[in-house]
């Protein structure tokens, strides 16, 4: 049964510093999830990535629902043209509202904040603390090297095999689409059940 998709979390780098490729992929994002009327949850910021996505969800007249921790909002960072705007105490509020606002979970390129970020989701349905498709968009092969880890790590007996894919990939949003929607998520009987 296709997963129905109304928000999706989009967890992507804050850095404008980077190949032109990844501002341009975070563009098509944001206009490909407006277009499929999927409102489009994030962090909040108006740079990076971050800031192409929402304004391209925003030109397409999508919805851009931003969570942002007062800590970053004063740094001057917040985007201030968004449906909504949502202001929180710490990092880990922003990714608990970000979850609980959202169907899915979608990594573009980024850094840290970004890994910790899909980690953190892909954990929770790992544990049975939700159900919800997550991915990752490998724009340039950015996440080849990630998806080989995941390989290993699963070999040498560190994620079960019921676990290893849990993290779908594709390298066009239109793809990812598909593949978030087709994805099969174990229960945790399933876990259990396949040590």
């Amino acid at each position: 049964m296709a997963q129905e998709l109304r928000r999706i979390a989009v967890y992507c780098g804050s850095s404008g510093a980077v190949d032109a490729a990844y501002l341009e992929a975070a563009r098509d994002v944001g206009k490909h999830l407006a277009e499929q009327g999927i409102a489009v949850v994030y962090g909040g910021g108006n740079v990076g990535l971050m800031g192409q996505v929402a304004d391209a969800a925003l030109d397409a007249g999508g919805e851009g629902i931003g969570v942002i921790p007062h800590k970053l909002k004063d740094l001057e960072v917040a985007h201030r043209g968004l449906s909504e705007l949502l202001v929180v105490d710490s990092m880990h509020a922003r990714k608990m509202v970000m979850a609980s606002l959202s169907d899915a979970f979608v990594a573009l390129p980024g850094g840290f904040g970004t890994l910790d970020e899909i980690f953190e989701a892909t954990t929770w349905n790992q544990l049975g603390y939700h159900r919800k498709p997550a991915g990752l968009l490998n724009v340039k092969g950015y996440f080849d090297a990630l998806l080989a880890f995941i390989q290993r790590a699963s070999g040498d007996g560190f994620v079960r095999p019921v676990h290893a894919g849990l993290l779908v990939h594709a390298d066009t949003p239109a793809g990812l689409l598909e593949a978030l929607r087709g994805q099969e998520i174990p229960s945790l009987k399933q876990w259990i059940d396949n040590p």
